[in-house]
């Protein structure tokens, strides 16, 4: 007796692992940004009145950034996925991922093999081809610099730095991303060195005394934007510079330096632009605590 009651509950156990597995097979979890799922299968989001998910695969083409290769669709039936077969006239189908794209599921290894989908399709080899090579991971550390991800960006970029710390780029693109990151100290010797090679570059400058305005280190920052804005060309760029002074100087009451560097702002900046604005408010809001 005391064996089939052990016999029945094995098997109850089997039945409610079986349950389980199959759920996690068709569980979608849309909670990932597509640029933390790059070289990754996923799936899109179905629209209410869709039965179908749309998946494929996302990866980092180094021209044209982060791209989303279209596979086909899957529905989910009895807790299984079935995979809907793509029209035979549809070609490959690729398409430019953009800041508003909705967040996607990344497919598990149940979820591929159910697919029968490889680990990764053969053609991303293409786009790897050139990936230990300075100029691919600069651009790779752009991409993720233009999307937000400077956490993402580190890492090739401090490859490519080790390689050729002075390639044409790579010294901004590491120094932004340090300060997009608030890791201001780890931005400023990277500039220092960037200046003392091309002293001409004004970027350069830009980024150095964001570094010095974020350490409250005033004064530097005052040098570092006047060179900046003296050998610069652009007058967007001149208004930042002039902007990010104007707020230090909000910031500390300084009422004389700040309506310095608020003409400065009003001249380089085009009426009523966002930096202009910034001016007004800080001026209205002047006496506030």
């Amino acid at each position: 007796m005391k064996q089939i009651m052990r016999i029945t509950i094995l098997a109850l156990i089997l039945i409610s692992n079986i349950g389980f597995s199959q759920k996690k097979v068709t569980e979608l979890k849309f909670d990932t940004k597509y640029f933390n799922a790059v070289d990754k299968w996923v799936a899109f989001p179905k629209k209410d009145k869709d039965s179908t998910y749309v998946y494929g695969f996302i990866y980092l083409d180094n021209q044209a950034g982060f791209t989303f290769n279209y596979e086909t669709k899957f529905q989910i039936k009895e807790q299984e996925l079935i995979n809907i077969k793509r029209d035979s006239i549809v070609g490959l189908m690729k398409y430019r991922l953009e800041p508003n794209t909705s967040l996607v599921s990344v497919l598990t290894e149940n979820q591929i093999s159910a697919l029968n989908l490889p680990k990764e399709p053969e053609w991303l080899s293409i786009y790897k081809e050139r990936s230990d090579q300075v100029d691919y991971l600069k651009k790779e550390g752009y991409h993720f610099n233009h999307v937000g991800a400077s956490d993402l960006a580190l890492e090739p970029l401090l490859k490519a730095y080790e390689i050729d710390p002075h390639f044409d780029g790579l010294e901004f693109e590491l120094s932004y991303a340090y300060n997009h990151l608030g890791q201001y100290e780890k931005a400023i010797p990277i500039l220092e060195k960037a200046i003392e090679n091309n002293p001409e570059n004004y970027y350069f400058y830009r980024e150095l005394g964001f570094s010095y305005v974020n350490l409250n280190k005033i004064d530097e920052a005052e040098k570092t934007y006047r060179k900046g804005i003296k050998m610069s060309d652009n007058d967007f760029e001149k208004s930042e510079m002039a902007v990010n002074m104007a707020q230090a100087y909000f910031k500390l009451k300084n009422k004389k330096k700040f309506d310095e560097w608020a003409e400065l702002t009003r001249k380089y900046a085009k009426e009523n632009s966002q930096y202009v604005q910034y001016i007004d408010h800080f001026e209205l809001n002047w006496n506030k605590k």
